[in-house]
């Protein structure tokens, strides 16, 4: 009986030209974090179970792979990368100074509803400053971002900034509970314009509430925080972004910023700036970060930090076609000639010439025309010789 082998729901073969295009990226970026004085860190592709939900990670439990190690602990696949990798700074690094400048090259596993469409599997490339503080390291992280969309040859971009601190200012001057305040932030998060006006009315005609209603439409170039201090009067989160946009701005990163005051997830983790990136011809952001000011303190080492992380793929998908270099040569070598034949394929340019794995001559020369070449090199003892099949 005849099986049909396919891979895991949410997973997928990658061939030849897609594989070149992910790793051109993977590569401009990591040159990228290196000039920058990051450096690299690996972490496990599993890790307990605790370690994630202790630390109040960005990623739903829901969407965590779940497995069991041999002892019964409960582990995931990982997750997400700035965990792990703020575990690794409090511990194997504890006795590195502060500041630490961190990338990482990893693939993270989630969870996805059946049928949907999602990948399982997401390679990340991302930088995580740790011991970062103040508006200084801000600046730097969000040009670093800037600089790693341009790194992989994007041409329409920009990256959208909010900050946690402005959602909380008017949420503590409502007076509602926590549980109040959380859902009024997933509408706000999820623009759901109806249900949070009904969930604001029994505040109305309070100032704050009028601020929170207009937050989801908070969004646009640096105008918004014109309108922000009007609605919401000065606060410290915005004559912060203030000072961000006029000192990026200056340094001519301007042209690629925008401000969305209504980005407001996962207001446990983020404590200050957080930001994501959009790419022409991709549907969902490509790069997202922000200020975790706490994360690597619930691992025994206060510390600061900052940083963002790369969809590799989602970059990929974005960029025109990888072309790939075409077979034009096969060499055919005979007994005693193999070191003479390695010599000749890697003298030409990568992927234009390969050895031949016939015994025969007239085997290498069928092999030539099956891969549509027109060029068999001979090397023997008398030398090297081309014949144009």
């Amino acid at each position: 009986m005849k099986a049909i082998i396919n891979t895991p729901e949410g997973t997928r073969d990658r061939l030849f030209a897609e594989c070149a295009e992910r790793r051109q990226v993977q590569e401009r970026l990591i040159r990228l974090f290196r000039r920058r004085g990051y450096q690299e860190v690996s972490t496990p592709d599993t890790e307990f179970y605790d370690v994630f939900v202790q630390s109040g990670s960005a990623i739903p439990q829901e969407r965590m792979l779940k497995v069991a190690d041999p002892s019964g602990r409960i582990c995931v696949m990982r997750p997400d990368c700035t965990t792990p990798v703020a575990r690794v700074a409090a511990t194997k690094l504890r006795s590195v100074p502060l500041p630490q400048r961190l990338y990482y090259d990893q693939t993270v596993y989630r969870a996805s509803p059946a049928h949907n469409g999602t990948s399982r599997e997401i390679p990340q490339c991302g930088a995580e400053f740790i011991g970062a503080r103040g508006m200084k390291a801000d600046m730097e992280i969000i040009a670093t971002a800037v600089d790693a969309l341009r790194s992989c040859g994007a041409v329409r971009f920009h990256v959208e900034i909010g900050h946690a601190g402005f959602f909380r200012a008017l949420a503590a001057r409502l007076g509602a509970g926590e549980e109040q305040i959380e859902e009024m932030r997933a509408l706000i998060e999820g623009k759901n314009f109806a249900a949070l006006n009904a969930a604001l009315a029994p505040y109305d005609g309070d100032p704050a509430a009028v601020g929170l209603r207009q937050l989801s439409r908070l969004f646009g170039g640096v105008e918004v925080l014109d309108e922000a201090e009007a609605l919401a009067g000065r606060t410290e989160a915005i004559d912060g972004l203030r000072t961000l946009w006029e000192e990026l701005n200056a340094a001519g990163y301007g042209p690629y910023l925008r401000f969305d005051l209504g980005m407001v997830h996962q207001m446990e983790y983020y404590t200050g700036l957080v930001f994501r990136g959009y790419m022409e011809g991709a549907g969902e952001a490509v790069l997202s970060g922000g200020r975790y000011d706490r994360l690597v303190g619930v691992f025994g080492r206060d510390a600061q930090a900052t940083g963002f992380m790369v969809d590799v793929d989602a970059v990929a998908r974005t960029l025109p076609p990888a072309t790939l270099p075409r077979l034009r040569c096969v060499v055919h070598f005979e007994p005693g000639c193999l070191g003479q034949a390695i010599e000749a394929v890697d003298s030409r340019p990568a992927g234009t010439c390969e050895l031949s794995p016939c015994r025969t001559l007239e085997s290498t020369l069928n092999l030539a025309r099956d891969k549509g070449v027109h060029t068999v090199l001979i090397c023997d003892r008398d030398g090297e010789r081309e014949v144009e099949v």
